[in-house]
């Protein structure tokens, strides 16, 4: 096996009995990095120490990432200007915090009749947040009783 010092200097290719006896000669322990390579790649290195550096690079990696949310908000095709504007409101407030905002036209009864009544306003908030918002997928019937829309923040 191929055999890398603490300091990453490679000793050359040595049996596993020296390398064994090289490890516990510098009190650390000997660590396959390659198994897959011929010959094998081992290092000397102190194990606990290795993994204690890891995880702190993963929880500083986790820390920089960003988590998006998807925010919903549910309407009706009747629903009157005001509240049309409310909940144009709070799709602003989502969108503005960085979550995508699912927009969800419910339809009642007979309501499904006349699904072009909720197409066309889905395409009014789509129209109204233009200015900050992408559409991310378009207006579709998911059920029998729903129609969808997914708005992203703008890059």
């Amino acid at each position: 096996m191929r055999l890398i010092d603490e300091k990453g200097e490679q000793l050359g290719i040595l049996p596993l009995a020296e390398a064994l006896s090289h490890a516990k000669e510098n009190g650390l322990d000997l660590v396959e990095v390659s198994p897959n390579s011929n010959p094998a790649v081992c290092r000397i290195l102190d194990y606990g120490k290795f993994k204690y550096q890891q995880s702190k690079k993963l929880h500083e990696a986790k820390k920089k990432q960003t988590v998006i949310h998807v925010k919903e908000v549910k309407l009706r095709p009747k629903t009157e200007k005001h509240d049309y504007e409310v909940k144009l409101n709070h799709i602003k407030r989502f969108i503005n915090a960085g979550n995508k905002a699912k927009v969800t036209m419910r339809f009642k009864g007979r309501e499904i009749t006349h699904a072009e009544l909720g197409k066309n306003m889905l395409d009014r908030i789509a129209l109204d947040m233009q200015e900050t918002a992408d559409v991310e997928q378009k207006p579709r019937l998911e059920s029998k009783r729903s129609m969808v829309m997914i708005l992203a923040p703008k890059k």
